[in-house]
């Protein structure tokens, strides 16, 4: 054999040798692997609370690197805790209800949807019109649900926190005076106490706002009447005009104390907080 034969086949030989002996290191790593992983499976299954804790560890891995390249916390469940829904999604009434809402008082009609399908649920269950939930509400705060007035009615139907501190325990304490449906549920509660009271709608909003025992309630009964005649207009199928007549302006007691008042005269606002401290 020639020299030159003499190197191909030993180079032949060589790389068979490093093929060969490779498989053979491949191989076995390839069963060390599996042995890994069933042992690992198996710990895992023997053992959850290592399995928690090292999923709890992957997640938070994952989420640091998220926040490191988008610049800000992850939090996939902020949309459920929206209150928001699709106005599209309800029934004609309450759409066409919640449309004309968000419209007239500048509000985006997803939250109003909610606002709107809790009105006429809670509203049937109260036996008290849902239409008239609303226009409270939007008299009282324009459907701010983070609106405050200067004695302490706070939310959208800008119920007495303090004062009914005790309706607010089922829903976590007073900061649920803040959460749009809690608010919502307490207020309609208020309502309904307040006209068991009267004996009317008319007589308990009086009540609702304090002035059940004055001769003047600013206006605020006739206005809240007002809107919710239109909305049942609207919750019909008519149409209405977003901006209320000139002689409905006045505003609710609850919302303010009027500048014209003298500074003797008791206000609304004070009865209010007087008057529902016995309900």
């Amino acid at each position: 054999m020639t020299a030159s034969g003499k190197i191909v086949s030993g180079v032949r030989t060589f790389v068979a040798d490093v093929t060969e002996g490779f498989l053979e290191i491949t191989h076995n790593s390839f069963a060390l692997i599996g042995l890994a992983v069933a042992f690992i499976i198996i710990a895992l299954t023997a053992r959850p609370d290592l399995r928690q804790a090292g999923e709890e560890r992957l997640m938070g891995w994952l989420q640091a690197r998220q926040v490191e390249m988008l610049g800000m916390p992850i939090e996939p469940e902020a949309s459920e805790r929206a209150t928001a829904a699709n106005p599209k999604d309800l029934p004609k009434e309450q759409a066409a209800v919640a449309f004309w809402l968000s419209k007239k008082y500048r509000v985006a009609p997803e939250p109003l949807s909610v606002l709107v399908a809790e009105a006429y649920e809670i509203g049937t269950r109260a036996k008290i019109d849902p239409t008239l939930i609303l226009a409270i509400m939007a008299i009282e705060s324009s459907f701010n649900p983070f609106a405050e007035s200067a004695v302490g009615a706070q939310g959208l139907m800008q119920v007495m926190t303090r004062v009914h501190t005790d309706k607010y325990q089922s829903f976590g304490g007073h900061f649920a005076a803040f959460d749009p449906v809690s608010n919502l549920r307490v207020g309609v509660k208020v309502l309904q106490e307040c006209i068991a009271r009267a004996g009317s709608v008319e007589g308990g909003l009086r009540y609702y706002v304090g002035a059940a025992n004055m001769a003047d309630d600013g206006g605020y009964a006739a206005k809240v009447m007002a809107e919710h005649f239109r909305l049942r207009q609207v919750a019909n199928g008519r149409a209405m005009p977003f901006n209320p007549p000139p002689s409905l302006s006045t505003q609710a007691p609850a919302q303010s104390i009027p500048a014209a008042a003298p500074p003797a005269a008791p206000t609304a606002t004070a009865d209010k907080v007087a008057l529902l401290s016995g309900l």
